[in-house]
């Protein structure tokens, strides 16, 4: 698919290719929408095996972050950066200043920080060339313990929605990536009384799970057919699909993954025609964005910041409701509430900008 294709499918504004050869940096950003406010947007950085591949994951990403934005009642649109390198061999001071310098190039359109294999102290180095940064170690510092805590919150709301009942105690839930989030998920899990299952492509991850929580491990192929109340998809998007759902032994799934499903409306029907509830990824994940969101209204407060993200779980009552309501899936749902909520604001200017007093 061609790049202008893309932006016609996904109805982005903007896509833009950098590159800095003294420092081999080699990126891609897409702006998704800026209807209620900039772009905002982790940036990752992967070992892409394609330039194609790249282009395909920040399309879908940025697309997400809008829709994210939007039903987390935070004013800006979705963005993305993809930076195309191996994480162990790029990263340096030099690698993410002259990122920053990019970042600061668009002149406020997009605010960007960490996410996969970025870190709060490489956010650092990027805000001593740019002032669009979010996530700073002396601000709100690494998302992903909110954003655990707000995963946490958004099982205990699938658990109430499917059992009348939001406590985990004895529930079996299969874990699948045990990254910072989802190690975190665990903690939460664990101390709840869940019993776990885990796995990882990271053998010595796995044996950690096991050792501080007593979970069970099994392999890659085997987590989606573990028998369990919960399937908590925690790694890589589009997990489920025309061949692993067939093979779910769940009533729930609900983690911290971004885009899930492979495709939106036919994999969601395919959970919806199995009474498997579905909580909608960009939902269920985004307290990491509620968590730097609160640095555009200094001082940061992170006991104010916690109780938003606890906001997760009505949030995805409501559209558990919505999605029964009109007969579709949740996660076609959570896709209708949130474009609602972008033609219910485009009109209106006041709370755009970062800085605002009204959330």
């Amino acid at each position: 698919m061609g790049i202008f294709d893309y932006m016609e499918k996904y109805g982005h504004e903007q896509i833009i290719f950098f590159h800095d050869k003294n420092t081999g940096l080699k990126g891609i950003t897409a702006i998704h929408d800026t209807t209620i406010g900039p772009a905002i947007g982790g940036t990752r950085l992967w070992n892409y095996s394609t330039e194609e591949e790249a282009l395909a994951d920040v399309v879908r990403l940025s697309r997400g972050m809008t829709y994210k934005c939007a039903v987390s009642e935070c004013n800006c649109g979705g963005g993305k950066t993809v930076l195309l390198g191996d994480p162990k061999k790029v990263k340096n001071e030099a690698y993410f200043r002259a990122y920053g310098r990019f970042v600061q190039s668009l002149n406020g359109r997009f605010y960007t920080g960490e996410d996969m294999n970025i870190n709060e102290h490489d956010c650092d180095y990027m805000v001593m060339e740019a002032d669009y940064i979010n996530g700073l170690a002396n601000v709100s510092g690494n998302p992903s313990p909110v954003t655990a805590y707000g995963v946490y919150w958004g099982i205990k709301a699938t658990a109430y929605e499917k059992w009348g009942n939001n406590s985990l105690k004895d529930k079996v839930i299969a874990i699948q990536g045990l990254g910072a989030v989802g190690y975190t998920i665990c903690k939460h899990l664990h101390k709840e009384g869940a019993k776990l299952i885990v796995t990882d492509i990271v053998e010595e991850k796995v044996q950690k799970a096991v050792k501080d929580f007593g979970a069970k491990a099994v392999s890659s192929e085997e987590i989606y057919s573990v028998k369990c109340d919960i399937f908590a998809p925690c790694s890589v998007g589009a997990v489920l699909n025309d061949s692993t759902i067939p093979q779910l032994n769940c009533e729930i799934v609900a983690g911290c993954a971004n885009n899930v499903l492979e495709e939106d409306k036919k994999h969601g029907d395919m959970l919806m025609n199995r009474d498997i509830l579905y909580a909608p990824d960009f939902v269920i994940n985004g307290a990491g964005l509620i968590n730097v969101y609160q640095e555009f209204f200094p001082p940061y407060n992170r006991e104010e910041t916690l109780r938003k993200v606890e906001k997760i779980y009505d949030r995805l009552l409501k559209i558990f409701a919505y999605a029964k309501k009109h007969k579709i899936n949740n996660q076609v749902a959570a896709n209708k509430f949130a474009e609602e909520r972008i033609k219910l604001l485009k009109d209106i200017h006041a709370n755009y900008i970062p800085g605002a007093k009204t959330l």
